[in-house]
């Protein structure tokens, strides 16, 4: 079930395990519209809910998805276990590394560590 918690001072939509995949834009288009009816400042959704080709790189479906929501001003974090996909692909685990260094899109293994990244920001 989806649900809004407070991080600090951060609403965050927190997205459950079941539910439509984020595997296209138009699919971006409806999160998005999610957070807008929730007030959320940032998405947390689970790793569980990406589409199978999220995570492949050359399908650019993750680029352009997280571009979308950097347009509209919405941050955005992955929670969940990527570990398969992170050792099948350094340009993943680039991907990775670079994104979580920034403060709009980051991979999180949990609810925890995305408290911390909050905080630090």
């Amino acid at each position: 079930m989806d649900r809004v918690i407070k991080i600090g001072e951060t609403r965050v939509l927190m997205f459950g395990c079941e539910g439509p995949r984020l595997q296209s834009l138009q699919d971006a288009n409806d999160f998005l519209s999610a957070a807008w009816s929730q007030q959320a400042d940032l998405l947390a959704i689970p790793s569980e809910r990406l589409g199978p080709d999220f995570l492949t790189l050359s399908t650019r479906v993750a680029g352009e998805v997280f571009q979308k929501f950097v347009n509209y001003h919405l941050r955005c974090a992955i929670v969940g276990d990527i570990s398969i996909a992170l050792e099948d692909s350094r340009a993943l685990r680039d991907f990775v590394r670079e994104t979580n260094q920034g403060n709009l899109v980051w991979f999180v293994a949990d609810v925890d560590e995305l408290g911390s990244k909050l905080a630090a920001v």
